[in-house]
């Protein structure tokens, strides 16, 4: 489909769960939204409900995302690239550093939304989805960078905070913190019900804890086999990190090492209770101006850069020259930051300059 309008134009692959949840979002934004599903019946009750306007992919659209399983990423990439040629396409998919081997154009920026709900499809839809929640991207040395500020500045307006990775630095961390958990929620929920068989009572005492610990088991399934081929030795190592945890803890309670134990658990309680926030003030924030030369990669550099220090941009911006090659990519992030990623900046021979937010 093809149409001619003032209001910025999307296109979703996929409108399962996230990808209906990104239409609905972007609608709440202004966008006019088409979208395409493998099967059409679902794109069609995707429509009638709202949630698109329009079946069919928008050849016109600025934005494509690509919301459908791991293993039929590559050729949907590909697929929206040719068809959508002035489209930045982005996908949603878990498992990033097996897409970034595969697809090398510049309009092309993987994502994953760090979201979900225990509803499946069209039915678990939501607007407000990605309020709060983390939304990964892995920009490479080939990512175009005002595709890249642009993609970015829209889905900070449904709500996300955007954290900048490397593809295989993203599957490393994902398998740790949602992989892996998954899998163990799966297992801990099965080893509970094959011994609810002989005790009839045991799920009836199933108290908060333990429907805390594996309500992701309620998850849609179907998604996983795809995400532990795409992601496996990742998630091999987690599972492998996470036996010798287990065989340590084992340890400590076979030895009865009380104040072991304390320490495990406190050390444990202060990591949770500290989970990072968002950021509430502007006083709370810094600018970075760094003056950056126009060749490929600078963008992915610096970004991942920031990344692989935890540190979130809370905001960026490029400003081009007028003359020259150059210009200066400003970055807003956590004031007590500043001088870490600054230091970093200025080893890899940039000079970035720093200015609290809103002098």
């Amino acid at each position: 489909m093809s149409a001619v309008s003032d209001s910025r134009r999307a296109s979703i692959l996929g409108t399962g769960l996230i990808g209906s949840s990104v239409a609905l979002a972007l609608k709440g934004q202004g966008w006019i939204v088409s979208g395409v599903d493998g099967d059409e019946s679902r794109a069609r009750e995707a429509e009638a409900a709202g949630v698109i306007d329009a079946v069919g992919l928008d050849s016109a659209a600025d934005l494509v995302v690509v919301a459908v399983p791991v293993s039929s990423l590559a050729a949907a990439v590909a697929a929206a690239l040719l068809a959508c040629p002035a489209a930045t396409v982005t996908d949603v998919g878990s498992v990033k550093a097996a897409i970034a081997r595969r697809v090398h154009d510049p309009r092309f920026v993987g994502g994953h939304p760090m979201a979900g709900s225990e509803q499946d499809g069209l039915k678990g839809a939501d607007a407000t989805l990605f309020n709060g929640a983390t939304w990964v991207l892995t920009p490479t040395e080939t990512t175009d960078a005002n595709r890249y500020a642009d993609l970015r500045a829209t889905i900070m307006s449904i709500g996300a905070d955007v954290v900048e990775l490397p593809p295989e630095r993203h599957d490393a961390l994902v398998a740790l913190v949602s992989h892996v958990p998954h899998l163990t929620a799966a297992t801990l929920m099965g080893l509970a019900a094959s011994q609810a068989e002989e005790h009839s009572a045991l799920l009836r005492l199933a108290a908060g804890g333990f429907r805390d610990m594996t309500r992701i088991a309620a998850g849609h399934p179907a998604i996983w086999p795809d995400i532990c081929v795409e992601n496996r030795d990742a998630i091999l190592d987690g599972l492998d990190a996470l036996s010798d945890a287990l065989a340590a803890v084992r340890a400590t309670v076979a030895e009865g090492d009380r104040s072991g134990l304390l320490v495990k658990l406190e050390a444990a309680r202060a990591a949770r209770i500290n989970l990072p926030a968002r950021f509430a003030t502007a006083e709370e924030l810094v600018e970075l101006r760094i003056p950056v030369p126009d060749r490929k990669g600078v963008l992915a550099e610096i970004t991942t850069l920031a990344g692989d220090l935890d540190v979130s941009i809370v905001d960026l911006e490029i400003a081009h020259s007028v003359e020259g090659d150059r210009g200066v990519l400003i970055v807003t992030i956590d004031a007590l930051a500043s001088d870490r990623v600054s230091a970093a900046l200025i080893e890899r021979g940039y000079k970035p300059s720093a200015s609290p937010v809103g002098r």
